[in-house]
């Protein structure tokens, strides 16, 4: 009888926890890494209070040796701690997977440009899609893209890492999954705004469909391609972020529409709305490819330069008119 695959799940937040619940699902024996684990025998997790852990999940503390994947969904601003430590024990042969969604502020990297220096010459890929954690771990139909730059690991990993209940998609285009990963979060907070101030459906609609536009341009500037942005990665997640308050970014979004500053917002949550951070960081990588980013420049500087909605508003509209 051959061996059961071993799936390592690197960060316990929610939807770590949920990829760790889903990986159970295929059958394989599931590591679930936590930075600061609780005992093994636990089968409730903080982030997730009501979804109950399979027993083939075991939690630690302890950096895996070796598995036959290692999904990383830590936060993209703590990516680059977690996997250089990672890299000092793990077999270099082992996929690593980013299933995280932005850019380092810092330097306004993708996550896997953030593993090639990390983790240089190791297989990797990206996981993004419409995907809210608590459905994964309730096993409720969804979709992903799990792209890597070899389409044949990429097309190996979606086979191992597919459930009947979460169908993932093999592509090759890693850039533009990651950067549409990445720019939907800022696109929902704008988004959010938009319908918090009482602009309207309408308004969001044509905010959600522009954004594909520039999201476009700046995903083949950057090394991938426009169409990535018609799939589950792009569209698909800007439409389930863009419309359900069970968004982070959106609900941000929304509160700042209704008059809320973003201080008195962020202070209030303990979850991370990613689009803050990526907003002057994907703005920053634009300006380096010299791509018009009209609406994620407004939404940097609602959140950044105190401009008001009204001025924002006469920014995205007052424009001239050109050819879609």
């Amino acid at each position: 009888m051959s061996r059961r695959p071993h799936i390592t799940v690197i960060g316990a937040g929610a939807w770590g926890t949920a990829l760790a619940c889903a990986m159970a699902a295929t059958g394989a024996d599931v590591t679930l890494w936590m930075r600061n684990p609780v005992p093994p025998a636990t089968r409730t997790l903080p982030r997730l209070p009501d979804v109950i852990l399979p027993d083939t999940i075991t939690i630690t503390g302890d950096f895996p040796r070796t598995a036959d994947v290692v999904l990383l969904v830590t936060p993209v601003q703590t990516a680059r701690d977690v996997s250089t430590r990672l890299q000092t024990v793990l077999d270099p042969t082992v996929p690593v997977v980013t299933c995280c969604k932005g850019l380092e502020q810092a330097t306004s990297l993708l996550p896997l440009d953030v593993l090639a220096q990390t983790m240089p010459n190791r297989p990797t890929g990206v996981l993004s899609g419409p995907n809210f954690a608590i459905e994964i771990a309730k096993g409720l139909p969804a979709a992903a893209t799990l792209a890597c730059a070899d389409i044949a690991l990429a097309q190996a990993l979606t086979a191992l890492l597919n459930t009947s209940s979460f169908r993932l998609y093999a592509s090759d285009d890693a850039a533009g999954v990651q950067l549409a990963g990445a720019a939907k979060n800022v696109i929902a907070i704008g988004a959010g705004i938009t319908i918090g101030a009482g602009l309207g459906e309408n308004a969001r609609a044509a905010l959600i469909t522009r954004a594909v536009a520039e999201i476009g341009r700046l995903a083949e500037a950057t090394g991938g391609r426009a169409s990535t942005l018609a799939g589950l990665a792009g569209m698909g997640d800007l439409i389930l972020t863009c419309t359900s308050r069970g968004s982070r970014n959106y609900s941000v979004g929304l509160e700042l529409g209704e008059g809320r500053s973003l201080a008195d917002i962020l202070a209030s949550r303990t979850t991370v709305a990613e689009g803050v951070l990526t907003a002057p960081a994907m703005l920053a990588l634009a300006r380096r490819h010299n791509v018009r980013v009209p609406i994620i420049e407004t939404v940097t500087r609602l959140l950044n330069e105190g401009v008001s909605i009204e001025e924002a508003r006469h920014l995205l509209l007052d424009r001239p008119p050109t050819r879609e």
